[in-house]
């Protein structure tokens, strides 16, 4: 319980941020010319420098505004007026695309229960209108759980992303306290039906640690995200956004995330990343190539 528990002041030792820089803010003025919202921004990645220094982010479709209230996200929280889906968001992404020399893109949202197909029909109409600008364009989706609405996610999976990701962020045990509108049977559901419409694609999911589960609960849930034949996975520590959102109960040490990863490579994911730092969308593109070298290891040069 969390009220038992001691929550850390803290930040270990660990944990380095690195500083903006002038190419770090240009990457990010770009970004803003574009007229584009990105979830390092809207849900305060602390790689954000980073990933700009290595050419990566991760576009958000669907407005700034979620329709749910994890608490363990700082998305802004929609406020019950009607909410629109901007109609030129899938070209400002393509310009920003463009503008970046992107060659591989990764898109995600916040989540829309207002939306009869929950933005699955924006997804694939901004996968259609990125990939036209090169016949070697990749693009990566995290979506969102749909509602469980299997006809969205095969509306995404029609559109050829080469990797859809679907969070599964914590522990069932957690789901009620963490991310109460959301559902873990239904978010292994949205993998495995991801899965189904397109053996080929790649699929990926993330846990947070360090929000009061036990090793044997991760263990548990990796297994979970095997049975759906998921083939990457991320772990990263949990970082409360603020005073306000939901307390981290531990900070996990390098040594119990290197356990982890070992942990997942010996239950045949494909590729996996743990650490402090690593979030969904880590080194994304690194990632889905090693997946991929390991899945079909005589077909890599398709995605050369």
């Amino acid at each position: 319980m969390i009220a038992q528990m001691q929550t850390p002041r803290r930040l270990p030792s660990w944990f380095k941020g690195t500083l903006p820089d002038s190419s770090s803010e240009a990457y990010a003025r770009t970004l803003t010319d574009a007229f584009v919202h990105t979830v390092c921004h809207e849900a305060h990645c602390p790689n954000q420098v980073t990933c700009a220094h290595e050419g990566h982010c991760t576009f958000m479709l669907l407005g700034p505004q979620c329709t749910r209230a994890c608490r363990f996200c700082v998305v802004k929280k929609a406020t019950g007026a009607a909410l629109e889906v901007e109609r030129d968001q899938s070209q400002r992404i393509t310009t920003a695309v463009k503008r970046l020399g992107l060659s591989y893109v990764i898109i995600t949202s916040v989540t829309r229960d207002d939306l009869s197909d929950g933005g699955a029909g924006v997804f694939a109409k901004t996968i259609a209108c990125v990939k036209r600008l090169s016949a070697n364009m990749r693009v990566e989706v995290l979506i969102p759980d749909f509602l469980g609405n299997k006809e969205s996610v095969r509306c995404v999976a029609h559109a050829q992303p080469v990797v859809v990701a679907h969070n599964i962020e914590t522990v069932p045990r957690l789901y009620a306290s963490v991310r109460p509108q959301a559902d873990y049977c239904r978010s292994l559901e949205v993998l495995r039906s991801a899965k189904e419409v397109n053996p080929m694609i790649m699929t990926k999911s993330s846990l947070m640690v360090g929000l009061g589960e036990t090793k044997e609960e991760v263990f548990t849930c990796l297994k979970d995200l095997r049975s759906v034949d998921c083939d990457i996975l991320t772990i990263g520590q949990y970082l409360a956004p603020t005073p306000d959102h939901y307390p981290v109960q531990e900070f996990i040490d390098p040594e119990r995330f290197e356990w982890y990863e070992l942990i997942g490579e010996q239950m045949s994911f494909r590729a996996v990343a743990s650490g402090p730092l690593v979030r969904s969308s880590f080194r994304a593109q690194e990632m889905f190539e090693r997946a991929f070298t390991n899945r079909y290891p005589l077909s890599i040069k398709r995605y050369a």
